[in-house]
């Protein structure tokens, strides 16, 4: 079959189609193509191609996890498959695809849904199964030790400067969603860790005019994508045998919820995680079964032991 790429030419016959076939009204006409814009603005960000039959369910859940990063919600992402669920049946009926790869990609629960945690020890397994005679491997441990050292959403990761790292203060400056700023602090092994990668390894690639400040490189100097951490990050996870769907966010979720099961204030963490509300710290955050029982066990009177 002859290749056929994504195009908005292709979107716009996709449009026709709903418009004239099924007589879907141009509100429900602009949603369904709203959603397969924003897969073409993913692909095209993370230079994954457009090719409609390279397109496979990695590639469907890869763009999952992206939204999920983004922190749009379940009903959202719901919403955004049954778009592209019916994008890929024009596809198919018009037999400009060969296969379906939403076929097997179910929606999202709805309603408060917490993704996976990681413990403490898987992720230190993680951190220290890098292989570190190669420069990468300090590229990746900084990446790991600043995602769960700091709780940084992924963009803010890949978009994180040198100019930006106060070291001597113990800080980070992070611009987050609407490039609002913040100061999120950073471990002093965490620092140690990244500083060894940005005089060390990083020192043997030549950024491109564009990257000179910004901390994470690929061997073309230039910064990474999300596609490319979320790789490194599944990759490492299956080498370990970690049993569970993770994604970049996964280490930001642990970091809040290894804090507040350690102790610490709520509205603190919701300062470190940039959230704007602290209900939306409550819904990224998690806290075990064992500690909500030993919480009651020793606070509570009809709890306390005689």
């Amino acid at each position: 079959m002859e290749q056929v790429n994504i195009t908005p030419n292709l979107i716009k016959h996709y449009a026709d189609y709903l418009r004239l076939e099924l007589s879907l009204s141009d509100n429900s006409v602009e949603a369904y193509c709203h959603d397969a814009h924003l897969f073409l603005q993913y692909l095209e960000a993370e230079k994954v191609s457009t090719d409609i039959n390279a397109i496979t369910q990695e590639t469907i859940e890869n763009f999952f996890a992206y939204l999920f990063d983004l922190n749009i919600g379940a009903t959202s992402q719901a919403r955004i498959l049954s778009g592209l669920k019916s994008f890929w049946r024009y596809l198919t009926q018009e037999e400009i695809a060969e296969k379906d790869p939403t076929l097997l990609i179910s929606s999202p629960t709805l309603g408060r849904h917490l993704p996976e945690v990681l413990s403490y020890e898987e992720i230190q397994k993680m951190i220290d199964s890098i292989d570190l005679s190669q420069p990468i491997g300090h590229r990746n441990k900084a990446m790991i030790e600043v995602l769960y050292g700091c709780g940084l959403r992924v963009s803010e990761l890949i978009n994180l400067q040198i100019s930006d790292i106060y070291k001597e203060d113990g800080f980070l400056r992070i611009f987050g969603k609407g490039s609002k700023e913040r100061l999120v602090p950073i471990g002093d092994s965490s620092l140690k860790i990244l500083f060894q990668y940005i005089e060390g390894a990083r020192q043997h690639i030549t950024p491109k005019p564009k990257f000179t400040d910004t901390v994470f490189l690929n061997s073309r100097g230039t910064g990474l994508t999300r596609q490319m951490v979320f790789l490194i990050v599944k990759d490492l996870a299956e080498k370990n045998g970690i049993d569970k769907t993770i994604s970049p966010h996964t280490f930001r979720h642990s970091f809040a919820t290894h804090l507040l099961e350690g102790g610490a204030n709520l509205l603190a963490v919701q300062q470190m995680l940039g959230h704007a509300s602290v209900s939306t710290t409550e819904i990224y955050t998690h806290i075990s079964d064992e500690l909500l029982r030993d919480t009651l066990t020793t606070y509570h009177p009809r709890f306390k032991k005689c």
